[in-house]
């Protein structure tokens, strides 16, 4: 009896186009290459969720606003979560490579209860690095401005995770920007040149970094970025965080990121956001 034939379905097959075109961004071609499940959705733990709050905190606690600003030429949406209590400063956190603002929304939240204005982005350029960077410069400069962001902010962290990572990095020396968080950060030659981008822009770097990294993998390209913390002139801390996938360090992060590159654990997700929290203690005071 001849088994009947088995095509890819329209999304694995978009997800190869994607990472082909992008040939080198791995966390995507893992998840193109990685096998369907039955029903073709692999399952995983779900992530552990918040403490509850209490209704008093529910009511006190400012509302996230989605925004819509012109920066560096493009349309940007992003979503604003309000300092809870006194203005300590601000972070603008960038997601990875076909990933949304949403997936850092976790860590926007925390980093706002602690005082801190924090801003997710949908980053404009998908494959343009530069261009992610001269837009989240951009940002910098509105909120040192103030205007629609409230009173105007002097001291501005950059963090990024994955591909937002790089576009971080490069936008790092902007005026304003005090502190640079790279959450598992990947980097890449660009066509044309020779240098890996990131290390380029890392040995250059002056203002004070964070490194929180997962050990090599396929969607880290084998640590790309792990040269960065030796490069660094004002580098703080460097820690790889044991036995870590690529998607500890997004929150929250989703099947499909567990899919191509591993589960998460609530343990090592929690030294992620500790390392954010100790950053934005240091830099925004």
């Amino acid at each position: 009896m001849t088994k009947p034939q088995r095509h890819a379905s329209p999304l694995c097959a978009a997800l190869r186009g994607a990472a082909a075109a992008l040939g080198g961004l791995s966390l995507w071609a893992a998840l193109a290459a990685a096998p369907a499940t039955a029903q073709g959705v692999a399952t995983a733990a779900p992530e552990a969720s918040p403490p509850a709050q209490t209704q008093s905190q529910t009511q006190t606690q400012p509302q996230t606003q989605t925004q819509v600003h012109a920066l560096d030429g493009h349309r940007v949406t992003l979503d604003v979560y309000p300092a809870v209590g006194p203005l300590r400063g601000a972070a603008i956190l960038s997601h990875g490579f076909t990933r949304s603002r949403r997936t850092l929304s976790g860590h926007a939240q925390a980093l706002a209860d602690a005082g801190v204005l924090a801003i997710t982005p949908d980053l404009p350029c998908t494959f343009d690095f530069r261009c992610n960077a001269r837009a989240l410069a951009a940002l910098v400069g509105a909120l040192r401005a103030g205007g629609p962001f409230g009173q105007p902010v002097e001291r501005v962290m950059l963090v990024g995770f994955s591909a937002g990572g790089l576009s971080s990095l490069l936008a790092a020396e902007s005026p304003g920007v005090v502190g640079y968080v790279g959450l598992d950060p990947f980097d890449r030659v660009m066509s044309g040149e020779t240098e890996r981008l990131g290390l380029a822009a890392a040995s250059r770097l002056r203002t004070e970094a964070l490194l929180l990294r997962a050990p090599p993998s396929r969607c880290s390209a084998e640590a790309v970025a792990a040269p960065w913390g030796p490069a660094m002139p004002a580098l703080w801390r460097d820690e790889q965080v044991a036995g870590a996938s690529h998607c500890d360090f997004e929150s929250p992060t989703d099947w499909m990121c567990r899919l191509a590159c591993g589960g998460t654990d609530p343990a090592r997700q929690q030294q992620v956001r500790r390392g954010l929290l100790d950053a934005a203690a240091r830099w925004l005071r």
